[in-house]
């Protein structure tokens, strides 16, 4: 009975490293250097049909509100710098 409890838990243990043992599919470069696109899509995404082409509008817009963020961030800090109060609404900050 021993034995035969010995017998599936080995071989419980070995089912459970069996697929850490599979080949995956990949073509290692060097070691640690492995990554490879699926089969069926390419190697580089820039001028594929997978490039996402982002509008140039839509990126001047993230621009745009980055700056204003950037404006306002170094508002809140100016004031807290001079009078030691953070203050999170910029409207409501006093301009002196």
């Amino acid at each position: 009975m021993k034995n035969t409890v010995a017998v599936l838990a080995m071989a419980a243990g070995l089912g459970l490293a069996a697929p850490a043992l599979a080949y995956d599919g990949t073509h290692c470069k060097e070691p640690g250097n492995c990554w490879e696109p699926k089969p069926g899509f390419p190697a580089v995404i820039a001028g594929s049909k997978y490039d996402p082409k982002h509008d140039p509008k839509e990126l001047a817009k993230q621009d745009q509100s980055e700056r204003e963020m950037e404006a306002r961030n170094a508002k809140r800090v100016a004031y807290f710098k001079k009078t030691g109060k953070f203050i999170y609404d910029v409207d409501k900050i006093p301009n002196d």
